[in-house]
C-alpha cells in the first residue's frame, strides 16, 4: 500500500511543473495575441482554430445581453476589414484582471477585462486556448462583450 501511495504521489509531483509550464505558455500566447491585435498584425488570423467558436456578447442599453455567434472564416474576414479603420483611429484594447485556469481536454481558459481605448468601462472577455499536437497554440473559443449595438442584427435567434 505504501508503495502505491508513494508512486501516486511521485506522479502528481512530477506533473505539477508540466502543468505550470503549459499555463505559462498559454499566458504567453495570450500576451502575443494582445500585442498582435493592438499592432494590427495579420498573423492574428493564424491564432484561431479553423473551427473556433466565436461569440460577441452585446450589452444592450438596458443592461441585458444578446449573443452573436459566428464561424471562424466569417470572423476573420470581418476582423481584417475592421483592422483598417481601427488602425486609422489608433484603437487598442487594454486587458486587466487576467486569470489563466485549466479547462477541459488540455486547454486553458483565459479570462480578463477588456478596456477599449478612449473608454472608461471594462468588458468581460475570455478565450479558450489549446496546444495542438504540433506544439502550436490556437484559440478554440472566444467571447468578448461589446456595447456596439449594430452587432444586434447578427444576434443568435433564441
Amino acid at each position: 500500500m505504501k508503495k502505491y501511495i508513494f508512486t501516486l504521489l511521485a506522479i502528481i509531483v512530477m506533473s505539477v511543473p508540466a502543468f505550470a509550464d503549459e499555463k505559462q505558455e498559454a499566458l504567453k500566447f495570450f500576451n502575443s495575441y494582445v500585442e498582435g491585435a493592438n499592432n494590427y498584425s495579420p498573423t492574428i488570423a493564424e491564432m484561431y482554430s479553423p473551427n473556433a467558436k466565436i461569440i460577441r456578447q452585446i450589452i444592450k442599453p438596458d443592461g441585458t445581453t444578446a449573443n452573436a455567434s459566428t464561424d471562424t472564416a466569417t470572423y476573420i474576414k470581418q476582423m481584417k476589414i475592421g483592422q483598417a479603420g481601427a488602425k486609422l483611429r489608433h484603437y487598442k484594447n487594454t486587458y486587466t484582471n487576467i486569470v489563466v485556469a485549466p479547462y477541459e481536454d488540455n486547454a486553458y481558459k483565459i479570462s480578463s477585462l477588456r478596456q477599449p481605448s478612449g473608454e472608461t468601462y471594462k468588458l468581460k472577455t475570455y478565450m479558450i486556448v489549446k496546444k495542438q499536437p504540433n506544439g502550436k497554440w490556437q484559440i478554440i473559443e472566444e467571447m468578448m462583450q461589446t456595447k456596439v449595438q449594430t452587432f444586434l442584427r447578427y444576434a443568435d435567434k433564441e
